[in-house]
């Protein structure tokens, strides 16, 4: 079985944009017994990526993202609304853009069918290694919206599959 792949995006010495990656790590530390879900570190981004997205069915990003609220608003994306989202200009300061790995899975015809990303809009990213309150705050939802998805995702994928 092929698992779900939790990304977590940023560079942790830029402060907020660093966010995905601290979520990631406390969401790997409740998900150690579930099998079926491999939760990574994708820090600043890069092509290398590509292999590990392809081999998963399900993919949840985890990401500092510019969604023009106050800083520690969270929203998530599922499916089509992550390309529209991707569709405009850059909003990290990743070098290769996420946009870019996913085009280069999707050109291979391997991009995960359900897909999510669940942003965070940073306050600083200035240099720094912690996060600022506003988004040091909200960790915990960022970790408790992707764990909901891992439980609907399931249920939701038997009810289409019973209707088709």
């Amino acid at each position: 079985m092929k698992k779900t792949l939790i990304l977590g995006i940023g560079n942790v010495l830029l402060s907020d944009d660093g966010a995905g990656v601290h979520a990631a790590r406390s969401l790997a530390t409740r998900l150690v017994r579930r099998d079926a879900v491999q939760v990574l570190d994708g820090g600043t981004l890069s092509f290398t990526l590509a292999p590990m997205i392809a081999g998963a069915q399900r993919l949840i990003i985890l990401d500092a993202t510019q969604l023009d609220g106050p800083p520690g608003e969270i929203r998530t994306f599922i499916g089509e609304e992550v390309d529209r989202l991707l569709g405009r200009p850059r909003l990290t300061v990743h070098e290769i853009g996420l946009r870019d790995v996913l085009d280069v899975v999707r050109l291979s015809g391997d991009l995960p069918s359900e897909r999510a990303l669940i942003g965070i809009q940073p306050g600083s990213l200035a240099w720094g290694t912690e996060l600022t309150p506003a988004v040091a705050g909200v960790l915990e939802s960022v970790v408790a919206r992707a764990a909901d998805l891992l439980d609907r995702w399931p249920a939701e994928s038997a009810l289409a599959m019973q209707a088709a």
